[in-house]
């Protein structure tokens, strides 16, 4: 029943049906998250008794962090599922994930300059964390590089497959080199399952925060996979009768 629905979701036509549905309700979501989170994170959660208020930070470079490395797996199993079954919708997936990626990332890297200039006293080191997560927006700008030098989508797509999936060696790098070498890096809190290392009332907004992130990356990359099928299906049947009840 499963593999009936996916077949039935990386149909071109259900796909972008079933999108604009989603789109509006995917919006609505994301508003009432990022307003909870916001107002949770800036206003209800109590200050940082060594960091005092410039903490608040995490609450846009930690989601940002997390979804850099998310969205890249998720690039690169896409990619590898069109690879290796032709999946037209999963390439579509996999390249535009990558912007979408790439500006998570820079995010990351940026609020986390601004975040170690109090906190270490320097805007930048070559940190095993900060190196890694910066050759990881060197390989998401790899893959958007890749896939605009070749003029034909199906090649394209999986020339940046296999980019995607040889990167992947650094997620895990990213996630345990605060663990694996002498780091100025913050060590693991919220993954602390057991026992995290946050108050609670810090904790909720910040996994408020993540899950519109999460959502915001949904809504960016409907958006993207529709005017990308778009422009490989002109011509098509199923697109022209669409536009024309439009």
């Amino acid at each position: 029943m499963i593999m009936r629905f996916l077949h039935k979701f990386s149909s071109p036509p259900y796909f972008y049906s079933i999108s604009g549905r989603l789109l509006p309700w995917l919006t609505l979501l994301f508003l009432a998250l990022l307003a909870y989170g916001l107002y949770g994170g800036l206003v209800t959660a109590p200050a940082d008794y060594q960091q005092g208020d410039s903490f608040r930070i995490i609450y846009v470079h930690v989601p940002a962090a997390w979804m850099s490395m998310f969205i890249y797996v998720v690039m690169a199993v896409s990619g590898a599922i069109g690879l290796i079954w032709r999946i037209k919708l999963a390439e579509i997936v996999s390249i535009s994930s990558a912007p979408i990626g790439a500006s998570f990332t820079l995010l990351a890297l940026i609020t986390g300059s601004l975040w170690g200039k109090p906190m270490w006293g320097t805007w930048w080191v070559w940190d095993a964390r900060l190196t890694s997560e910066l050759i990881l927006l060197f390989l998401y700008l790899g893959v958007i590089g890749l896939y605009s030098a070749i003029e034909d989508n199906r090649t394209a797509s999986r020339a940046v497959a296999i980019l995607a999936l040889v990167g992947v060696v650094n997620i895990p790098i990213i996630h345990y080199s605060v663990e694996w070498w002498s780091s100025l890096h913050q060590g693991p809190t919220v993954t602390k399952f057991a026992k995290p290392s946050i108050h609670i009332d810090m904790l909720i907004p910040l996994l408020v925060m993540a899950g519109a992130f999460k959502v915001y990356y949904a809504i960016a990359l409907l958006l993207r996979c529709r005017n990308e099928l778009v422009q490989r299906e002109q011509g098509s049947r199923w697109l022209g009768e669409i536009l024309e009840n439009k």
